[in-house]
């Protein structure tokens, strides 16, 4: 007997043991198991044909289609990546910034493919104005609306919000408002804008003024200044060669081979200042400077800037340490800006230019962009419906 009631006590232990594993794998295996999934999205956004160990996780079959739906700005044309295996996925509203492709822009789709991939119900939304290099107040209301729109059709639950470039600050925008915010269940915003002013000056000046004041120097992006110019042609072309001087811009900023053709048809004051905002630009400084006071207004209502005390919708802020677009000092004043409650993690990266990333950096890099990935992950799975 003695034998026996030792012999059940040893299987006793041993059960008991097991279990203890057994739950302790399961709450080890969850962040792993996140950590894993952020590896393979981030490898596969990178390269949508990567295999290997990196690429390996969370790969979920999903279909692609297009469709429409009305807002108060009239329709609104999306792409829906769903996946195809996954029960109630959560759901992520993915935007891009500003870039002619909208929602057929390469890398915009690389990361919905990823997320789908990775479980996700993914949105794309056109966001027409950005396509065209306009960023404006309608916009916001644009995004606010799809989420409310894309929330109706996964039942009612939240979705996340995943806003680049400007589209990441104008998402903030839409959040701080209470008729969106209820279905928002968090936002990240990528290499996002705070003051708008303040980075049209850094487009002019090279200039980036960080949240203590100090000025530091760093040579911005071509794109950013003549976008400028484009949003208001009027302040640099007669009304006679403003819509020759709008097809050659836009040709230009598309990186089209023929870009200059329609040059020809400006006059000669016209070619002239074109001529300066291609090639020249310095020499109107003052002039674009002028620009930026005559619209501080206009920049003022698509900025985050001083906007965002009411914020209820966690947030998470990624940027690219040498942004040259909209510098990594964006983000350090939109963290600023935020309720500290609401700011659930902030990243500025050498691993990320913009929005892309960069190569040849080293692997500790690597791994705090999939761990902060992975924090969105988790966020975005608690938001299933």
């Amino acid at each position: 007997m003695a034998k026996l009631a030792t012999s059940r006590k040893t299987a006793l232990r041993w059960s008991l043991f097991l279990v203890i594993i057994a739950i302790a794998i399961l709450i080890l295996w969850a962040p792993v198991s996140v950590r894993l999934r952020s590896m393979s999205v981030l490898t596969r956004f990178n390269n949508p044909e990567a295999h290997g160990f990196s690429a390996m996780f969370a790969r979920h079959r999903f279909s692609e289609e297009t469709g429409s739906a009305p807002i108060a700005q009239g329709q609104v044309k999306y792409r829906l990546y769903l996946p195809a295996d996954v029960k109630r996925p959560p759901a992520i509203l993915l935007l891009d910034g500003i870039q002619h492709l909208g929602i057929e822009d390469p890398r915009l789709i690389n990361f919905a493919r990823a997320l789908a991939g990775a479980g996700v119900e993914v949105m794309t939304p056109e966001l027409q104005d950005l396509a065209d290099y306009h960023v404006t107040p309608q916009t916001i209301d644009v995004i606010g609306q799809s989420a409310a729109m894309f929330s109706s059709r996964v039942g009612g639950g939240k979705v996340g919000v995943i806003g680049t470039s400007f589209g990441g600050g104008l998402a903030l925008l839409a959040a701080a408002r209470p008729e969106y915010a209820p279905k928002m269940g968090f936002v990240l915003a990528v290499g996002a804008h705070d003051d708008m002013t303040r980075v049209a000056h850094f487009f002019v000046s090279n200039m980036v003024e960080t949240p203590d004041h100090t000025q530091v120097r760093l040579q911005a992006h071509e794109y950013g200044v003549l976008v400028l110019a484009y949003a208001h042609l009027e302040d640099f072309f007669s009304s006679k060669d403003q819509p020759a001087a709008r097809i050659a811009l836009r040709e230009w900023l598309w990186e089209q081979p023929d870009a200059l053709k329609v040059a020809d048809e400006l006059t000669p004051k016209g070619k002239k200042e074109l001529d300066l905002l291609l090639h020249d630009r310095g020499l109107l400084q003052e002039a674009f400077m002028k620009e930026i006071d005559l619209h501080k207004p206009e920049m003022d209502a698509v900025s985050p800037h001083g906007k965002l005390g009411n914020l209820t919708v966690p947030v998470f802020l990624l940027h690219g340490t040498g942004d040259s677009v909209i510098p990594a000092s964006e983000t350090l004043w939109l963290a600023k800006d935020i309720p500290p409650q609401q700011l659930k993690a902030l990243l500025i990266s050498p691993a990320l230019i913009h929005v892309n990333f960069g190569e040849r950096v080293p692997l500790s890099q690597k791994w705090a962009l999939v761990d902060f990935l992975a924090q969105v992950l988790d966020a975005t799975d608690r938001l299933r419906h």
